[in-house]
């Protein structure tokens, strides 16, 4: 397998074109637990390669025999080492999506979020609900779907209807206040959003992409938002 550059002890992920350098006895290995390995790089910790999947970042012993699913925490670095290679991933999917997005706009814009959401989702409404303070404090929102049901769901068909309706921003604003979506079909995103949610290793709404690519895997109100994009990554 092809070595890629490391910079501060953290490999550099490049794009999903990689898939092909994909060793086959690694995708073998993650298709045997119901995983698709997209990109592979050598990682912080030794011994260990890190692997971008369709659900997350996972990493596997370099002689193939071990898979490991969680945080490993960097103890002379005080840092977690999943954290600091995922944001670069985050940011850069966001970005890919950006034209797909239902984007509510702060008309004195500091800071960009990205909210992965679901209308069935009590915490995404109380999180909508604050719109305008977010906006009155400089932040835009930028909404990608996340049906938690899965792209099969009902909650998939009316994030669709969302997607395609003629004022997209105030058919999420009806839909989260419990009103009823006229049906409505297009060429969207939203499936794609979704797998993207998922690379990501999201699995519940709101999930809020933060400029520098941290994650906050929940809501916040309005305020401690702010507080949290004042703060430096860490």
């Amino acid at each position: 397998m092809k070595k890629l550059v490391s910079v501060l002890g953290l490999s550099l992920w490049v794009s999903a074109s990689v898939v092909a350098q994909v060793a086959p006895e690694i995708s073998q290995a993650f298709s045997e637990v119901g995983l698709n390995a997209k990109a592979v790089a050598n990682s912080a910790v030794p011994g260990l390669l890190q692997v971008q999947t369709d659900k997350g970042l996972f990493f596997i012993s370099e002689n193939k025999q071990f898979l490991l699913e969680g945080n490993i925490y960097d103890l002379k670095n005080k840092q977690l080492v999943n954290e600091q290679v995922m944001k670069s991933i985050r940011q850069t999917g966001v970005k890919e999506f950006d034209k797909s997005v239902i984007e509510f706009k702060a008309p004195d814009e500091k800071y960009v979020v990205h909210v992965f959401t679901d209308t069935s989702c009590g915490y995404c409404r109380k999180l909508h609900n604050e719109m305008a303070e977010l906006n009155k404090l400089r932040i835009t929102v930028r909404y990608l779907a996340f049906p938690r049901g899965g792209i099969q769901s009902p909650t998939a068909d009316e994030l669709q209807s969302i997607w395609c309706a003629k004022d997209p921003k105030q058919a999420l604003t009806d839909a989260k206040a419990g009103k009823a979506i006229p049906q409505a079909s297009c060429k969207n995103k939203v499936a794609q959003h979704y797998e993207l949610g998922q690379s990501f290793g999201i699995n519940g709404t709101p999930a809020i992409i933060l400029p520098d690519g941290r994650l906050i895997p929940g809501y916040q109100p309005a305020q401690a938002l702010l507080n949290t994009l004042s703060q430096p990554g860490a």
